[in-house]
């Protein structure tokens, strides 16, 4: 039995279509721009003892540098204290949906905190200055659609404290 042209020629001609609208895949590392980074220090009120709180925190916008959109795109921030490879917490967000982050198109301004951080009975400001503070930094990564998370920027926690 021999099998209508057609009926192979169609799906190889649809795998093709697909293929070409999905373009290659983007280089995040060269192509995700992070812009108007700000670091420091959040006052997170109290803990349950009446202790203060302070968590770091990053403020950024992504830039799309490359020539596709970016859809389902997402950012990750970890949290570590600068010398030391444990994580503190990390902060997962959702940056666009389907439509994606255009070629050339920037986002508003994305704030990431961590749930954890430091405490103390000492007045904020006072935590700030210890000789027992314990610096930190943020490591971004982000993803769109299904490739794989990469490792995008890194930026150490500048010690200033935020009151927003």
């Amino acid at each position: 039995m021999r099998i209508p042209r057609l009926f192979v020629g169609a799906p190889l001609a649809g795998f093709l279509l697909v293929a070409s609208a999905c373009g290659k895949p983007v280089d995040l590392n060269k192509n995700l721009q992070i812009v108007d980074v700000s670091t420091g220090w959040a006052d997170a009120g109290l803990t349950e003892d009446g202790q203060n709180k302070l968590v770091p925190f990053v403020q950024f916008k992504l830039k799309n540098a490359s020539d596709q959109s970016l859809p389902v795109l997402q950012v990750n921030a970890m949290f570590r204290p600068l010398n030391e490879e444990k994580e503190w917490g990390s902060r997962f967000q959702g940056v666009t949906g389907s439509e994606g982050l255009s070629a050339g198109a920037t986002t508003p301004v994305i704030m990431l905190r961590s749930d954890h951080g430091l405490t103390g009975t000492d007045p904020r400001a006072v935590m700030m200055k210890s000789s027992h503070f314990v610096d930190a930094r943020v490591q971004l990564s982000a993803k769109y659609g299904s490739v794989q998370w990469a490792k995008v920027a890194e930026y150490p926690v500048t010690r200033q404290l935020v009151t927003n």
